[in-house]
């Protein structure tokens, strides 16, 4: 099975409880000789936010016209994430939840591979159809207050929008969620609920350790 792993925080694990969940992921399955595990980090690739220039460079293209600096370095990112999601059989997603939405860099990585013809496209009649319906995904998240109650979880715009992103709208399939939240909200309970969370990280990776042994 090819894994891609996505990771979407630069903060040391010490601080960026997301960043703990990736490194937990990624000790627990390194020794499956069955997993071929990548990583996408979004804070070290090469990603230009997603704009005019890329619509520029379509054109260009398609005319078959010089490209300047930006819009080469686009169109090499956006193939760049596309061929990586076509890969993966599995792709995991560890982010945090900043500002109520996920980060930049990683709203970046969604727009290049959120793309008609390749992970949906339109019948005859207009129905959206799912094309990563063969493709799974699990989703890695730390935010520090609570969004889980009924009053919150309006707020709450990251795995929200992961899932209608990549299961409502691609149609890949949620095999899991690992969500700590809280330990910023209570202080003096942050450690037990890290240590809580981290354990059902390792959980998930046992689970796809075990479904591909």
């Amino acid at each position: 099975m090819n894994v891609l792993v996505v990771k979407a925080n630069n903060r040391p694990a010490t601080e960026g409880i997301s960043s703990k969940m990736y490194e937990t992921f990624m000790e627990s399955v390194k020794d499956n000789k069955d997993l071929n595990v990548t990583t996408y980090d979004v804070y070290e690739e090469d990603m230009p936010y997603f704009g005019q220039d890329l619509f520029n460079a379509f054109g260009k293209l398609q005319n078959e016209e010089e490209l300047t600096d930006i819009e080469q370095r686009l169109l090499a990112a956006k193939q760049k994430a596309m061929d990586a999601i076509s890969a993966a059989d599995l792709v995991v997603f560890a982010f945090p939840l900043w500002n109520l939405t996920i980060p930049a860099k990683l709203h970046t990585f969604i727009d290049y591979v959120y793309a008609a013809g390749f992970a949906f496209k339109y019948d005859a009649e207009g129905n959206m159809i799912q094309l990563m319906t063969d493709k799974k995904a699990i989703f890695l998240n730390a935010r520090g207050g609570v969004y889980s109650s009924p009053e919150a979880a309006p707020m709450e715009m990251a795995v929200n929008y992961m899932r209608n992103v990549f299961g409502g709208v691609f149609g890949m399939q949620i095999v899991d969620e690992v969500i700590i939240e809280g330990h910023n909200a209570t202080p003096d309970k942050a450690a037990q609920i890290i240590e809580e969370g981290l354990e059902r990280v390792k959980e998930a990776a046992s689970k796809l350790v075990h479904q591909n042994a």
